[in-house]
Parts: C-alpha cells; sequence; structure tokens
C-alpha cells in the first residue's frame, strides 16, 4: 500500500513527541502539536523543504524559521537554545513569515486553531487549492498576505468576520481566486482599523464591492487586472485614499472626482471605452444627467458655436501656416548653429546643437578639444576633453548602432538637452560629424562614482555612513521621480547602476545616463538588458529594452538601494562568489532572523536605533522596489516621500568630507 510522504512526515512527527514525552513526561504545548501534525504536512504538500524542516522537536523552537513566538527569540537570550520550551503550556506563535519560501501544499484550515496568531504571511509561492472557510473564525488574526501563489476558487464570506480582530490587511493578488468578492456577513461591519486591501491579478467579477466604503480607515485599494464593472461609485472620493488602482476591468461610466490629480491615468487605464472624468477623457454633456435644455435653447447654442467655429479655423488657419513657417526656420537655425562654410576647410565639418548652460561652446572648441579617453560603456567612449581656454568637458561619443537616421535621433537629444534638474547631469550641447558620429557634451565633473565608494578601496576614500548613504539614495529617487513625472514628456532612465552616480566630496550625488538607450538601435540596446543582467540590475520582466518603463527603473533602483544598505556588489562577482542576488540574501537573513547582520557595518556606525534611524524602513522600501511583479512596486515619487519621512536622526557632520577610514573614531 503506498503511503504518501505527508503521512510519513505526520508519524515521524508523532513518534517523536512519544519518544520526547516518555522522556520528559511532559506533552508538546498545543500551537506546537498543531504546527508539526496539522500545518507543515499541509503547506509542504508532497515535497520536503529545508525551511520546513527546521520545524523539529529536537531542535530549538528559536530556531524555527519564519515563525515569532510570544516569548524573546533574540540570539542573545536564555531562550534560544532551549528545548524544553516547546513543552511550555504558555507559548504561543504569534506570526508565520514564509514569503519566498518554495512552499508547494495548500492553505491548512488548522491555522484557525492558532489562538495567538497575528500575522500570515505566505506570499510567493506555489501554494494551491481554496482558501478555507475556517480562516475566518482564527480568534487572533489580522493580517494576511497570501499574494502571488495559486490559490483559486472564491474568497469565503466568513474573511470579514477578522474585522472583529482588528484587521489591518487583505492582500490576495496575484491568484486564481474568481466570482463575486463576499460582503460581510453582518451589517454595517466598520472594520475600522482596516488600511490595505488588493485584490490585484485575479479573475473576481460583479460590481465594485461597495462595502469597502464602510472602511473608512483604508488607505489602499487595488483591484486592477479583474473583471469587475459597473460604475465606481462615488463615495470612494470621501475616503482618504493614499493608493487606487481599478485598471484594467470593466469599469464604465463618470469617475469620482478625487480633487486636482491625485491618482494619475494608470489608476483607470484599460477599463471600457464610456468610462470618464479626470484624469480620463472628458464626458459630454449629458453624461452627468440632470435638467434638459429645450430643443429650441440646444439650436441657438449650436449655431452660436457654428458661427464661431469659422470665425475661429479662419483665423487658425492663417496662424499655424506662419507658425509652421516660423517653426522650420527655427529648427534650420538651431541645427545649422555653429557649422562652418563646407568649402572652408579646416573645422567646417558636421553640426553643433547648444543646449542651456553651453552656449559658450563652438564648434571649434569641441572639434579641437583634446581628449582622454575615461571610460568605455555599453552606450560609447567617455572622454575627458581640454578646451583652448583652459576649461574642461565630457564628450561621450556614441558607439556604432546608435541611430542612423538623423530624424529619429534629434526628437530624443532636443527632448534630453531640455532636462534640467540638481540631481541629473544636464547634456549641454550636442555634435554630429559628416560621417555620422555622434558626440554627447557634458560638463566635466572630477568625482567618484557610487560604485566606487561602496566596493573599491582606495586610499583617503570617505567613510560612508547611513546619514551620507540617505543621503545619495535620496538624490537619485529625486532624480528618478523627476524623470518620471515632472518633465512635460516623462522618460525612462534605463540603466540605473552605481556606476552611473557620480558623487562629489559633499556627497551631492548625480545621475548620468539616463535616456540614452533611446538612441541605439533595438539591437544594440538589448545588449544593456544583458549587461543589466549580469550586473543583477534587471527587472524580471523585461525582456526587450523597448519595454522599459518607470517600473523597471523603479526594480533596479531597488537593486541600487540594497547596495547601498548592504555593500555588497551585485550580480555576478567572479568565478568564486558566483552571482549574488540581494533580494534573496535580505530574504533568507529575514527569515533566519538575522536581518541586522546584512546591513554593512559602517551603515550601523553611530545608529542608535535601525528602526528610529530609518534604517529597518530603507531596507523594507528596498524590497518593496523588488517585487517580482512589476505592479506592487512603488512609484518613485512615493520612494522620495517615504525616503523623506524617515531621514536619519544624525546627520551633524553630513557635510564633513574630510573624514576618511583612516579616521573613524566618530560615527561620522
Amino acid at each position: 500500500m503506498a503511503v504518501s510522504v505527508s503521512h510519513i512526515l505526520t508519524l515521524t512527527t508523532i513518534t517523536l513527541f512519544l519518544l520526547i514525552t516518555n522522556t520528559t513526561s511532559k506533552t508538546p504545548s498545543q500551537d506546537i502539536t498543531t504546527l508539526l501534525t496539522k500545518i507543515k504536512p499541509t503547506l509542504q504538500g508532497t515535497t520536503p523543504n529545508q525551511i520546513l524542516n527546521s520545524w523539529n522537536i529536537t531542535t530549538p523552537i528559536c530556531q524555527w524559521q519564519g515563525l515569532k513566538w510570544s516569548i524573546s527569540c533574540s540570539p542573545s537570550s536564555l531562550e534560544y537554545n532551549n528545548l524544553s520550551l516547546a513543552f511550555e503550556p504558555s507559548l504561543h506563535l504569534v506570526s508565520i513569515q514564509l514569503p519566498s519560501a518554495n512552499l508547494s501544499g495548500q492553505l491548512p484550515p488548522e491555522i484557525s486553531q492558532l489562538a495567538s496568531l497575528q500575522n500570515l504571511y505566505l506570499s510567493v509561492n506555489g501554494l494551491s487549492g481554496s482558501i478555507p472557510f475556517e480562516l475566518g473564525y482564527s480568534s487572533s488574526l489580522k493580517d494576511i498576505d497570501l499574494g502571488h501563489n495559486g490559490l483559486s476558487g472564491s474568497v469565503p464570506g466568513s474573511i470579514w468576520n477578522l474585522c472583529g480582530n482588528e484587521m489591518v490587511g487583505l492582500r490576495l493578488n496575484g491568484n486564481l481566486l474568481s466570482g463575486l468578492v463576499p460582503e460581510p456577513g453582518l451589517h454595517n461591519v466598520s472594520c475600522e482599523k482596516f488600511m490595505y486591501l488588493d485584490l490585484s491579478g485575479n479573475n473576481f467579477s460583479g460590481s465594485f464591492p461597495e462595502f469597502v466604503i464602510g472602511f473608512k480607515g483604508i488607505k489602499e485599494i487595488d483591484l486592477s487586472s479583474n473583471k469587475f464593472f459597473g460604475e465606481i461609485p462615488s463615495g470612494l472620493s470621501g475616503l482618504n485614499l493614499e493608493k487606487l488602482n481599478l485598471s484594467y476591468n470593466n469599469f464604465s461610466g463618470v469617475l469620482p472626482s478625487f480633487g486636482g490629480l491625485k491618482f494619475g491615468v494608470e489608476s483607470f487605464e484599460g477599463n471600457d471605452a464610456s468610462l470618464c472624468g479626470e484624469p480620463l477623457k472628458a464626458c459630454r454633456g449629458g453624461v452627468h444627467g440632470g435638467n434638459g435644455l429645450s430643443s429650441g435653447a440646444i439650436a441657438g447654442i449650436v449655431i452660436g458655436l457654428m458661427s464661431g467655429i469659422v470665425v475661429f479655423a479662419s483665423l487658425l488657419i492663417g496662424y499655424s501656416q506662419g507658425k509652421r513657417k516660423k517653426n522650420v526656420d527655427l529648427e534650420d537655425e538651431e541645427f545649422d548653429e555653429g557649422e562652418e562654410d563646407e568649402n572652408g576647410g579646416g573645422v567646417g565639418e558636421g553640426k553643433l546643437i547648444l543646449f542651456q548652460g553651453g552656449e559658450h561652446l563652438t564648434l571649434e572648441d569641441v572639434l579641437n578639444a583634446t581628449g582622454q579617453v575615461m571610460e568605455k560603456t555599453s552606450y560609447g567612449t567617455i572622454y575627458k576633453a581640454k578646451l583652448a581656454d583652459g576649461g574642461t568637458i565630457a564628450l561621450r561619443l556614441l558607439r556604432e548602432g546608435s541611430c542612423k537616421d538623423g530624424g529619429l535621433c534629434m526628437p530624443v537629444i532636443k527632448q534630453l538637452g531640455r532636462i534640467r534638474h540638481e540631481s541629473l547631469i544636464p547634456l549641454r550641447a550636442f555634435y554630429q560629424g559628416k560621417r555620422g558620429e555622434k558626440l554627447l557634451i557634458y560638463d566635466y565633473l572630477p568625482n567618484r562614482t557610487l560604485h566606487e565608494l561602496l566596493h573599491e578601496n582606495q586610499p583617503g576614500k570617505p567613510v560612508l555612513n547611513w546619514a551620507r548613504r540617505h543621503k545619495i539614495a535620496l538624490a537619485i529617487a529625486k532624480g528618478l521621480a523627476h524623470l518620471h513625472s515632472t518633465i512635460d514628456t516623462p522618460i525612462t532612465h534605463g540603466n540605473i547602476r552605481s556606476k552611473n552616480i557620480l558623487v562629489d566630496d559633499f556627497f551631492v550625488a548625480r545621475l548620468t545616463d539616463f535616456g540614452l538607450y533611446k538612441l541605439m538601435i533595438p539591437a544594440v540596446a538589448d545588449e544593456i538588458i544583458a549587461s543589466a543582467k549580469a550586473d543583477g540590475y534587471k527587472a524580471p520582466e523585461l525582456q526587450k529594452m523597448k519595454s522599459c518603463n518607470s517600473r523597471t527603473d523603479v526594480y533596479a533602483f531597488g537593486i541600487l538601494l540594497l547596495e547601498i544598505l548592504l555593500g555588497k556588489k551585485p550580480g555576478k562577482n567572479g568565478v568564486r562568489d558566483g552571482f549574488v542576488d540581494l533580494p534573496a540574501v535580505v530574504k533568507v537573513a529575514v527569515l533566519e532572523e538575522t536581518t541586522m547582520e546584512v546591513f554593512d557595518v559602517e551603515v550601523l556606525k553611530g545608529i542608535r536605533s535601525p528602526m528610529e534611524d530609518g534604517l529597518v524602513h530603507a531596507l523594507k522600501l528596498a524590497m518593496g522596489c523588488c517585487a517580482p511583479v512589476a505592479s506592487v512596486r512603488p512609484t518613485m515619487e512615493e520612494v522620495v516621500k517615504q525616503l523623506e519621512e524617515n531621514r536619519p536622526r544624525n546627520r551633524s557632520a553630513l557635510y564633513s568630507p574630510a573624514e576618511t577610514r583612516s579616521g573613524m573614531d566618530t560615527p561620522f
């Protein structure tokens, strides 16, 4: 007779119980028994799991991975190696934290029997089957994250019973759940502490679950990528929402007025074409209803409008013709600026376009500058060039494979030339030679790269404490937020990494290389992805460079922030070290409850409380940016906000560049 692995594991566990019970004359606590005989076999399915293997009666419970107990389990505590704790009747489990733990079984209903369990975090696993209705009868459960599994079926209505436990969040995103969102069984359930609802990426249908509007403390609602339909209730505008995503459903009608541009187009795109209202297309007059006008009044309005349109059209045609001629003249003048007569010899070849801050440059200056190779990158070679007047500029000679058609290049060049932000290195001029060579001209900044500061041991290199690293991270986040949302035409950076960040002696950071992938032909641009993958910065969904977007930038920034916090170089680090997956390093540390050990030692110097100084929050933020699913990553504006709200407390010597690793007596 065949016996399943789960049965073998259960019998083994019971045998261990009996052996230890006989020797100690005690019985394990109720939570231990439930964990080992019911929950562990069900979660791991038919495949033994390395993390769950640590749940063993012969191992001190403080060393069971992914669990938090009602006792202190710090490595320095007396309880840490205590085998007898498993037999304490007062022992209770308060949290199960097993994200990305390779679980492959089902969700055990016996979880509801854990009398003190408050948190259930099982996201990014391979769990299947349905959500047991017993889960809603837990006596203490208040925060659930089952996102990115294979759960199917409908959500049991009993889940809202947890409002009585002061439930704060329910995240079921990225599963195979379907049907209607169940309403609470009891009327007037307010769920006052409830803040987070994420049902995105499932197959839910029906109308918007209006009972959610009664949850007055709710901060985030994500129903995106489902099959909801009908109108979006106006009551949503009365909530103090920080995040709302209803995209990619079948909602129709008029959007509620949220006031200003609190939520962008991305919150509502992908719905029925009739959905209208700010920030989408304006609604037609009849959509709002109300008292209608008489047919005579309507006719009068139409006639008046038609007369006005005829007059306006005549004026517009004349204006447009004049404007077009003027624009053509300006374009020719701009493109030919600095060009000399072709027959004049000397430096009269090529065309120079100047942007703000580069007005002092001439074509002769650029072509007669003496260059010194600084670096060869994916986009081309960078030179330090000395001008005849003693000034210095940085020249980037774009590699072969940049766009060959000047008409395609110029709109991108002009867009890059208009971008100005204190955290972005500005493009000052652009030169295109007669043979098609292209030079991007920047200010020369004799600064170190962040990569050098973090990973290279050089004499006189300054100490990078948390205050300085936070300043660098915040500056880069602000620069990216500017690229993504605050310029006329948002642009994706496309190549975020520590080598593309320059840091001066006062720890002012500036980002370079933004948008350059747009100047490459597709085959060359895709090489950047291969490089980003090797260096550990590539978002998992990014396959072609033409598909890069703000969310792939956010992922790369998340890796960069982890690099800043951990002091470890992501990606391939030589034959011996192999590939360093920074998010995986953090996940293992969280499961093993050694989170504080992942931080770079310099980051922790002078820190009184990692929580109060924003260090732990920054780590959580970085992991959020590195979420495997793009839709759950924060925007760069949200990243900036969170970094600003969690600044280091002690920044007294932030602007003192003199301190180096040879003088590290003080924390700053």
